[in-house]
């Protein structure tokens, strides 16, 4: 007897990457007749992907199980993502929880939910990280023009303050032959822009279970350069270390790949930089970001920056605080230092007060917005093609630039995934200021 239609409803937290692989999972239950609805409104199901990048991760999780049992009490409750494998007997505790599926098991949803009779206790599937293996090519597919598509996951790298290795595994990825297939399908359907996303993009080629294959990130990109015209691509993350002077030198001459990039920098003080055990150091991230300069002047550049890190004193903060000042970067991703289980970091001495981790943090957020804004007014009445995606937000329209500053002008249906040149405007009314033609707005990033 055929299974009749239930609905079901999807919240992710965390990195774009997540968001591609919720947008899969949606797409194998709706291949099975699920029926998607928003995650506002009463649903048979509720699919959770998280993220536990910081402690707050882990208590949004349980805020939104709240959220989703007050829409429907007698609701199937789905736990997946990075804090379902890292802490799969602590996810199934909180109350309302059904079905926990970890690493290996996220894309077997349907199998759970055709076969599983929710009437008990919770049903916790997560295996041993160490045991993870193979690579599940995912995207995301909604009502954004831009797709994110994944090519890498898991990170093979043992940085003192992260769990990802113990969420997501070894380092593992697609092959640049499915890669171009699975670019080809994504443009057959609409796509106009494309961002390559992965947990540690750049070390896209390594394969665990076959050590003789030979790809690396830099072909990737060669390839993807040679055989696409008339579509963008953006590189989501990139390590410093990773990001090689060919890989630069290949965006700054290629017409897909947009003058963007976000390179991680974490700390500029390079005893940070060894504490983290990062695998590099300021002189490289410089040469990385400098190059990128005088190649594509315009480009705009994002970091990530985490402050309050054990040892981290008043001067090792005015460091990085300095180093960020001079550097030509044009916002920063700032994060306030957690103490994650498991991690080198977490058995640290020399604990930075959280009062002292917060006031740091507000200090950079205040130079990135400051970054923000002279880099749009250092593009003010340049013409750019917005490429503007199908979000009615307030009546606007919105698009980015290919050097990601955000325009808007009044929501019309016929420029959504489509190309329209717009002047960049300045900065002077804050964070919404008007621009010379076709009535946009410039939104700073």
């Amino acid at each position: 007897m055929k299974r009749p239609l239930r609905t079901v409803a999807y919240h992710t937290l965390g990195c774009k990457l997540n968001f591609s692989e919720t947008s899969t999972i949606a797409r194998t239950l709706s291949d099975e007749g699920y029926v998607k609805v928003d995650f506002a409104n009463a649903s048979d199901i509720y699919v959770i992907n998280t993220c536990s990048v910081t402690e707050n991760a882990d208590r949004e999780c349980r805020a939104i199980v709240n959220r989703a049992l007050k829409h429907n009490p007698d609701a199937t409750v789905v736990i997946t993502g990075c804090f379902a494998q890292l802490k799969p007997v602590q996810v199934a505790e909180i109350p309302g929880v059904d079905l926990v599926l970890g690493a290996g098991e996220k894309f077997n949803l349907p199998k759970y939910l055709n076969e599983l009779d929710f009437t008990g206790d919770p049903i916790v599937k997560a295996c041993d990280i160490d045991e993870l293996e193979g690579f599940v090519p995912t995207w995301s597919e909604n009502d954004r023009t831009r797709v994110f598509l994944k090519v890498q996951d898991g990170c093979s790298y043992n940085c003192s303050f992260c769990t990802i290795p113990l969420a997501r595994g070894r380092s593992r990825s697609s092959t640049i032959n499915k890669v171009l297939v699975q670019i080809s399908e994504l443009i057959s359907r609409g796509a106009k822009e494309i961002v390559l996303t992965g947990i540690n993009l750049g070390d896209f080629g390594i394969d665990p279970n076959d050590l003789a294959r030979s790809e690396s990130f830099e072909e990737l990109v060669g390839a993807i350069d040679s055989e696409f015209k008339d579509i963008r691509f953006r590189i989501s993350s990139i390590e410093p270390n990773l990001l090689t002077n060919k890989i630069i030198e290949l965006i700054a001459k290629s017409d897909t790949f947009m003058p963007h990039f976000h390179i991680p920098l974490q700390s500029g003080s390079d005893k940070i930089l060894g504490k983290m055990r990062r695998r590099y150091r300021t002189d490289l991230y410089s040469d990385r970001i400098n190059r990128i300069i005088k190649l594509m002047p315009d480009a705009a550049i994002g970091a990530d920056v985490i402050v309050g890190f054990p040892g981290e004193t008043d001067s090792d903060f005015e460091e990085t605080l300095n180093y960020l000042t001079k550097l030509p970067v044009t916002y920063l991703h700032v994060f306030t230092y957690s103490e994650r289980e498991n991690t080198l970091a977490a058995e640290m001495d020399d604990i930075i007060p959280m009062g002292v981790r917060k006031q740091r943090n507000r200090q950079l957020r205040k130079l990135s917005e400051m970054k923000q804004e002279l880099f749009i007014q250092k593009h003010y009445g340049i013409e750019y093609p917005v490429l503007f995606e199908s979000e009615n937000k307030n009546g606007l329209i919105s698009g980015y630039t290919p050097n990601y500053i955000r325009l808007s002008m009044p929501f019309d249906s016929s420029k959504v995934n489509d190309v329209v040149n717009c002047k960049v405007g300045n900065s002077s009314q804050g964070n919404v200021v008007q621009v010379l033609s076709n009535e946009c707005e410039t939104v700073i990033i």
